[in-house]
């Protein structure tokens, strides 16, 4: 059995589930925190080139998830969809994971550029058919935010996991890109123990019998469709623009903390770990929360949350740690409503469209989900390093001007794009009840489908 009495999964199937996530999170630091420093600073890429660079990589990622998506939702190898997709993914994801953050002494642009392309791809095979998987594994409202607690709080755990080996790795003179090169080792070894258990345990539910044919004119009549469904563009625009006002602060943490604040290398990886332990004490908070007010009602506080947080930062002088360590307790709890809240709401978005056009596709729309995760992410980095850049700042030597413009583009832009963005998703239409009532007619669409299919054969 792999769910309960009530309906629920049971704890051996979503614990097999979600502990591929903390694997994936352990390298998330490295990549997206440590990687622009690394890359643009220590090995002497620059810092323009660098995010230049990266912009590129994440470009050319966008491209290849509608494609797995697509295809993770029609095809199937032995009965099962996701699966065949993630094996294989793992396999890309470590090599380009251990050439990434284990670079040579002397690297060029080709270098950063083409290993960026083979992890992004690696996990982007593993990514789309894993989110895709998690929302047919309950139709309840509220279980769907279960699911992505346990996979997301498992997430932030390797992000923690990482953040404490960076810690640990400083206070023992070891040099960032040692330090990051341990964790790629170590990603790479669970991965090796959990992918097979997840496969093994995990029910691929409703693979299709037959295959069917999928060209471009397809696939793109299927975005077309997606893009049309007002409550999903609607969702995703939300979380394309929270995506941005996050990843903004996120390329330029450690150099805010460095040059804004004055923390030296033994106190940055402690403000990074206390505000993903932040995010993962909090997420039982949203979930509570979300299940008596709505998902998107309290996602949108813990934005305006974050915002009071970051309007608090021009205000800190320098020195002023323990100030900002508040700062980030605070933006880390919102954290966790981020990664929780969004992806049950696009379950449920995801019925919502079966109920619309007659069809199943969770991947293909996941996969926009991700596509829109990675431009937020590439349009972070393009912007804020080259901006900072473009301001006058100089890492080597910063000017007082140099140290405002590194503020506001830190603390001041994110709360602008937030604001927008909570705009947006404040009257999401998709709350329980109306939720509830799309399972019902969805229930009795399947039902006729089902009788059709049968008296066809």
């Amino acid at each position: 059995m792999t769910e309960r009495a009530s309906g629920g999964l049971t704890t051996p199937v979503l614990l097999s589930y979600s502990l591929p996530a903390l694997v994936l999170a352990l390298p998330t630091i490295p990549v997206y925190v440590y990687l622009p420093a690394l890359y643009g600073v220590e090995l002497g890429l620059g810092l323009a080139a660098t995010g230049f660079i990266l912009l590129a990589a994440r470009a050319f990622d966008t491209i290849t998830d509608p494609l797995v998506g697509a295809l993770s939702d029609r095809f199937a190898v032995q009965g099962s969809r996701r699966k065949p997709w993630i094996a294989a993914g793992a396999v890309v994801a470590g090599l380009g994971l251990f050439k990434i953050l284990n670079p040579p002494a002397i690297v060029d642009g080709g270098y950063l550029l083409g290993w960026s392309i083979v992890l992004y791809a690696g996990w982007t095979m593993i990514a789309v058919p894993y989110m895709a998987w998690g929302a047919e594994l309950s139709a309840d409202y509220n279980e769907r935010t279960r699911i992505t607690s346990w996979r997301e709080g498992l997430m932030l755990l390797g992000i923690v996991g990482a953040g404490a080996v960076n810690a640990a790795a400083a206070q023992m003179g070891w040099s960032e890109t040692d330090s990051v090169g341990a964790i790629a080792w170590v990603a790479i070894a669970l991965g090796v123990l959990v992918v097979p258990l997840l496969l093994w345990k995990v029910p691929d539910h409703n693979a299709p019998t037959a295959s069917a044919s999928m060209g471009a004119q397809q696939l793109h009549k299927g975005v077309a469709s997606l893009i049309a469904n007002r409550p999903f563009l609607r969702l995703l625009s939300a979380w394309f623009l929270n995506g941005l006002a996050n990843g903004i602060p996120a390329v330029l943490f450690l150099i805010y903390l460095e040059h804004g604040l004055g923390a030296d290398a033994a106190e940055r990886p402690v403000f990074v770990l206390g505000y993903f332990v932040a995010a993962i004490v909090a997420i039982p908070l949203w979930s509570a929360l979300s299940s008596r007010f709505g998902k998107h009602k309290v996602w949108c506080w813990a934005m305006v949350s974050a915002c009071a947080a970051f309007a608090a930062v021009p205000l800190i002088p320098e020195g002023g740690l323990w100030a900002f360590a508040v700062v980030c307790v605070v933006t880390g709890m919102a954290l966790g409503a981020d990664l929780v809240l969004p992806p049950a709401i696009q379950a449920d978005v995801v019925d919502y469209d079966e109920l619309r056009s007659g069809k199943a596709r969770a991947g293909l729309q996941f996969a926009l989900w991700g596509m829109s995760t990675k431009l937020a992410l590439a349009a972070a980095v393009g912007l804020a390093l080259p901006g900072l850049e473009a301001s006058g700042f100089d890492p080597a030597a910063p000017s007082d001007d140099g140290k405002w413009a590194l503020t506001v583009i830190y603390a001041l832009v994110p709360i602008v794009i937030k604001i927008t963005a909570i705009a947006v998703v404040w009257r999401f239409p998709l709350t329980a009840e109306k939720h509830a009532v799309v399972r019902r007619r969805l229930g009795r669409l399947r039902l006729v489908r089902n009788n059709l299919q049968e008296a066809a054969l």
